[in-house]
């Protein structure tokens, strides 16, 4: 069985210009990736002056040793001890009772009410028209009056 080589990818930028992102990957393995963890391009753990404290195969060879998820045997911190109760008595003044007085009440006399008056009933007039005027009708009848 032959194994055939992966083709390199090139990928062309807006510019028309081609770039095979794996050689540049490779390239730039040893800068400082850009963010806070102090790793760079690669993986590895970085320290002062960007040099390798870790490098990534120890980084992984720690993570896969412990599963996520898997519980310890051993607890983490032990059990806190309690601390010895310590009675402390303190001394209280027993007050007395202060008899207080009930604040005083405004006084406010009632307004007397306004008595409703009867309504006297005024004669309706009848409505009488005239004769000379019950001939016009409309706007001849409204402008009758207005010379």
């Amino acid at each position: 069985m032959v194994m055939r080589a992966k083709p390199k990818r090139m990928y062309r930028t807006m510019q028309g210009r081609m770039v095979d992102i794996e050689k540049l990957r490779a390239a730039n393995e040893g800068i400082q990736a850009v963010g806070n963890m102090n790793v760079n391009a690669r993986g590895d753990v970085l320290g002062t002056g960007g040099k390798v404290v870790t490098p990534k195969a120890e980084v992984m060879k720690q993570y896969y040793e412990k599963p996520k998820g898997m519980v310890d045997d051993t607890p983490t911190r032990s059990q806190p001890t309690p601390a010895p109760k310590v009675e402390v008595k303190k001394q209280v003044q027993k007050m007395t009772p202060v008899a207080s007085k009930p604040a005083p009440q405004k006084a406010v006399a009632p307004t007397p009410k306004a008595e409703a008056k009867p309504v006297e009933a005024t004669p309706v007039e009848t409505f009488k028209p005239k004769t000379e005027s019950s001939s016009k009708k409309g706007i001849d009848a409204a402008l009758d009056g207005l010379e």
